[in-house]
Order: C-alpha cells, then sequence, then structure tokens
C-alpha cells in the first residue's frame, strides 16, 4: 500500500508535530500492516516511540490515533491495538484509485529510470539435449527480461551456448564418421544425447579416435577452414533444435541472442594480457592463476586459486565468463551483468566477479547478480529422472504437458474441438509447466507434480487462466463490450469487491517488487490473490443481475481483474485464453 502510505504521511504530519513528534521520528514506522489487511492496510507500531514520549506504547497508540482521525477523513479509517496504530482505506479512496486504472494500460506500473541490463541465461550446449535444468534458466530469465523490459530497461538477452571448447574435437570426428551428410540434412540429429554419447565412448576406448580428436581440437582453435566448416554443422543443427523449445515455450529468445563462447575467443588473451599487466596473474605449477586470498581457501587452508590458463595452454570457464564481462561492459555499455544459472555454481560466479572488480574490467558503478535457483525434484525429493534414470529431456515433457491438458479441457469443455482445443490445450500446458516453476521462491529446489501443475484449484496457471476465461465469458454472455466500460465509476458496495479492489490497486507494487528483487514468484502470488478475490467477488455479487449503475461497476472491476490476470501473465511468458 504504497500509494496509501504515500497520501498519509503528510497528512499525518501536523497532528503529530503538536503532539511533540518531529519530522524524522516517525515517519519510518509507517509501512504495510504485517497483520493482515481484514485488520488493516498500513500499521504505525508505537513501542521504539515510548521512551521518548515516556508512555506505553497502547496509550501512545490511542493518543495518536485520535490525534490523526480528522485529518484522514475520506483517506483511511484510524483505530488501535496493542500498541498499534491501524489505518485502512476507505472505500471512497479505494474507487478513485482503481477508476485511475481503468484508462491505464500498464495498471498503475511506472518506469525506471532507464539501465542497460545484460541478462545470460538458458545456456544450452551445442550437440547436447536440453533438459529439465534449463528449463528453470530459460523461463526465469525470460520472465525477468520481460518484467525489466515492461519497467523502461533497456535489455540484451545473453544465451550463452557452449559452442567451443575440447569436447568438439571427439564431435567433429564422430561427424565424420557416421557421415555428415547424416547430420546436415532435413533430419539432423534425432538424439543429441545418444550423439554425445557414441563420440565420447570412442574417445575413451578408440585411442585412433582419441588422437584424431586431439588433433581436430587444435585444428579448430588454430582457425583451420574445414574444421571450422564442420564445427558450423553442428552449432546449425543445434540452433535449429534449440529454436524448436525455445518455440515449444514461448519464450523471448531468438537467434539474434545466441553468443556462443566461441564468440569471445578473441578475448581470451586480452583476459590474461590485462591480467598479467597489473600482476595480478600468478603461476601455479605451469598454470596461471588469479588468488584472491580471503575467504577463499582449500580445505588445507590454502589460497584456492581461480583458474585463467591450464599449464597444456586451454582456457577455463573463469577465463570465458571474464572475457563476458569485458564484453558487455565495453562494447555493450551495461550497468547491470545478470546470470540466471544454478545455485552450485554460487561459488564460481562470486570469484569471477571479485576477479572482475579487481581487474577493472568492471567497477563500483556495475552491478552484477547471479540469478540462483535451485533443482526440479521428484516427489520422493530426488533429483526429476526418467523412467530410465535418466535426465528428463525438455521436448518430451512439454509434449506430455500439452497431452495432458488437452485431456483435461477435453473432459471440462467438450465444446472445444479442433484448431481452437489444440491451441488452449498448449497455453494451458506449457503455462502450467512455466508457472509451476515460477510460482516457487527461485532459490529453492520445487517438487515436479504432473495433477497439482495442472489442477484448476490452487495457485496454478490453469486456476489463474480459468479465471481470465471467466471473465470473458461473461463479457459474452452480456453482449457489452469490455471498452464500454471504460467510462464507468467505481462502487464498492461488498466487503468482496473492497478485497478485489484493494489486489487490483497493489498490482504495481507487485510488479515493482518482483522486477527489482528478480523474484519472479512474489508476481505469482499477487496473481493468485487477484483470482481467489475475484472467486470470492464473483461467487458473492451479481454482475449481470443489478441495476445499471452497480452492473456497470462490476463489469468494470470484473475488465480491471482480466487485465491484470493478462498483463500479469505477460510478463511471466504465459498465454491467457478467452475460452478453457
Amino acid at each position: 500500500m504504497r500509494e496509501l502510505i504515500s497520501e498519509l504521511l503528510p497528512l499525518m504530519a501536523p497532528p503529530l508535530l503538536s503532539m511533540g513528534l518531529e519530522d524524522g521520528t516517525w515517519e519510518g514506522l509507517v509501512g504495510p500492516s504485517t497483520a493482515g489487511g481484514s485488520l488493516a492496510d498500513v500499521a504505525m507500531p508505537c513501542h521504539s516511540l515510548s521512551p521518548l514520549m515516556k508512555k506505553s506504547p497502547s496509550d501512545i497508540a490511542d493518543d495518536i490515533s485520535s490525534a490523526i482521525s480528522e485529518s484522514l477523513v475520506g483517506v483511511a479509517e484510524v483505530s488501535s491495538l496493542n500498541g498499534f496504530v491501524n489505518l485502512s482505506a476507505t472505500e471512497s479512496w479505494l474507487s478513485s484509485k482503481v477508476e485511475g486504472l481503468i484508462p491505464d494500460s500498464r495498471m498503475g506500473v511506472s518506469l525506471d529510470d532507464t539501465k542497460v541490463i545484460a541478462v545470460d541465461y538458458s545456456a544450452p550446449n551445442v550437440a547436447k539435449e536440453m533438459h529439465v535444468g534449463h528449463l528453470r534458466s530459460t523461463v526465469i530469465g525470460d520472465a525477468i527480461v520481460r518484467m525489466l523490459e515492461f519497467k523502461g530497461h533497456t535489455v540484451h538477452r545473453e544465451n550463452h551456448v557452449g559452442d567451443w571448447g575440447t569436447p568438439f574435437g571427439m564431435l567433429i570426428e564422430h561427424l565424420l564418421d557416421i557421415g555428415e551428410s547424416n547430420v546436415a540434412g532435413e533430419k539432423g540429429i534425432s538424439d543429441f544425447d545418444l550423439f554425445y554419447k557414441q563420440a565420447r565412448t570412442k574417445f575413451d576406448e578408440d585411442s585412433e579416435f582419441a588422437e584424431r580428436a586431439r588433433s581436430r581440437v587444435v585444428m579448430l582453435q588454430s582457425g583451420d577452414e574445414e574444421t571450422l566448416r564442420l564445427w558450423q554443422i553442428l552449432v546449425d543443427v543445434s540452433t535449429n533444435y534449440f529454436n524448436e523449445v525455445y518455440s515449444m515455450l514461448g519464450v523471448l529468445l531468438t537467434d539474434d541472442d545466441l553468443m556462443g563462447e566461441s564468440a569471445y575467443r578473441h578475448l581470451l588473451p586480452i583476459v590474461v594480457d590485462r591480467l598479467s599487466e597489473i600482476g595480478m596473474l600468478q603461476n601455479s605449477d605451469g598454470a596461471e592463476v588469479v588468488f584472491l586470498g580471503g575467504k577463499w581457501l582449500n580445505r588445507d587452508g590454502e589460497p584456492f586459486p581461480v583458474m585463467i590458463r591450464k599449464a597444456d595452454g586451454g582456457f577455463n570457464y573463469s577465463t570465458s565468463d571474464l572475457a563476458c564481462i569485458i564484453d558487455r561492459v565495453e562494447r555493450i555499455g551495461c550497468d547491470e551483468l545478470l546470470y540466471v544459472v544454478g545455485t552450485p555454481q554460487k561459488q564460481h560466479f562470486e570469484m569471477v566477479f571479485e576477479v572482475a572488480t579487481k581487474a577493472g574490467f568492471m567497477n563500483q558503478g556495475h552491478r552484477s547478480v547471479h540469478v540462483n535457483f535451485g533443482s526440479v525434484l521428484d516427489s520422493s525429493g530426488h533429483m526429476l529422472k526418467s523412467r530410465k534414470g535418466q535426465n528428463v529431456k525438455l521436448v518430451d515433457l512439454l509434449r506430455e504437458a500439452v497431452t495432458r491438458a488437452e485431456s483435461s479441457i477435453s473432459e471440462k469443455n467438450p465444446g472445444l474441438a479442433g484448431a481452437e482445443r489444440e491451441d488452449v490445450a498448449r497455453m494451458i500446458g506449457i503455462g502450467a509447466v512455466k508457472y509451476s516453476d515460477l510460482s516457487s521462491d527461485r532459490t529453492k529446489d520445487y517438487v515436479f507434480d504432473w495433477d497439482r501443475m495442472l489442477s484448476f484449484e490452487g495457485n496454478t496457471a490453469p486456476y489463474l487462466q480459468y479465471a481470465h476465461a471467466r471473465i470473458c465469458s461473461i463479457f459474452s454472455r452480456s453482449g457489452i463490450g469490455r471498452e464500454s466500460v471504460q467510462e464507468s465509476q467505481i462502487n464498492l458496495g461488498t466487503p468482496e469487491e473492497v478485497d478485489l479492489a484493494k489486489t487490483l490497486v497493489l498490482f504495481s507494487e507487485a510488479v515493482d517488487y518482483s522486477a527489482a528483487g528478480l523474484y519472479p514468484h512474489r508476481l505469482c502470488t499477487h496473481l493468485h490473490s487477484i483470482a481467489s478475490s475475484f472467486a470470492s467477488f464473483y461467487e458473492v455479487c451479481l454482475v449481470l443481475d443489478e441495476d445499471e449503475e452497480v452492473k456497470s461497476s462490476r463489469l468494470a472491476m470484473c475488465d480491471l481483474t482480466a487485465r491484470a490476470l493478462s498483463l500479469g501473465l505477460g510478463l511471466l511468458g504465459i498465454d491467457c485464453p478467452e475460452r478453457m
């Protein structure tokens, strides 16, 4: 209730000053109520004022309530309890705020001062299958990008694809063994996991193949034209596969966002040179490393190194990430660098960021954040695997989601058929998978549960989508166009209308809170509150069977609810069907 607080503070100042409470002594105490909206929207605890005013918190709260009540008429109702001043928005104040949302396509969400932000997410590997682990990075990153762009920032989507390094020697040689025409054609690689495993097995068991693979790596890194051509075949086939997955997921990533490790290879020697010039690079058993000192110690209490160049001359992941920072700061001009990567990489990024800062690759004006996330678990609490004990392929999971959704809506609404049913099934199935991920605190593991995520009850995408579809149905049955309620006056006559109004007014805060903290689940939580409040409103309040003034007001509330759900889910990358 930041809008309410911003209006309350200047109104409360004069009477509190007359009580001897000067500016700066009490403003910071006023904040959202933690006791729930039924008691108050905003509260002011008075316990810290006892030493100043020489009274008990309860007496102070009573005195303040009496002093400010007259000043807050029309804005908030005032009461006191157990040392708290409780302030609840009046119906007239809420009505005016809701009416202000009607012509606003942004539902009250303001623009931030523009920053240039790079978001590193998804990051699959060439010639490897995308699995459930890529799901989290992709959908969390996509939601963060959408929210930041909506807030007015310039966002660079950076899909840091693994397309370089020593494994490509064996992959290229395996490609030649099976025939490049079998890979470069329309069929491509039908099973990337199998392709990679076959190459790995030959490398481990066939010394002649292993030698060919090592030689091929040297040729690749030296820029051999034929080797680069073969490498490009693997990249192109993989890119087509990535795009298939991204299309199914409905995320923003395109070929223009691909920035493979190969794109930074020219910067790797520069990283080494810059670190060497400022004396940060040290030799450790033939390798070139950076010792950060401080807390970075191994189990024996010895300094833990950041590997920059290995003894054999090869570069490490840290080198590649430092090259990325140089590119994003100096070429793109980024203010913020966000990395949507799993929690196990926490130490890696902390050390890379520290090296980059100490080396001057970025300064104190830059913000670098490891946007970490937990694992996807099965019902037994183990890492989600297929029935064969293998990683779950993302394509298979998404297809199953759509199939399950189609089966569900066929039972609930047999009238949906053909292309419309397929389209709705895609929205529900894919939406369910994405929302199940996004609605969980990203820093924690979450359990993948088909029944829960596809349920039409609870904090799920189908529940929110159904609320949106129900509102569309109301307008369809009424014959009243949604644009016709744009001039409506809002009248809040029931507790359910008041509760729904509050959730709508708080929508912009939820978006801001989620975007600022990079936590999509906070927006999910609020969208569920909107849908739940609407369900209560719809159960109690007759929308179409009232006089014209009441009908107009309630239809406007319905329209705003649908818009909030559509906008909010859209910021999460989830579609809203009009029929279900």
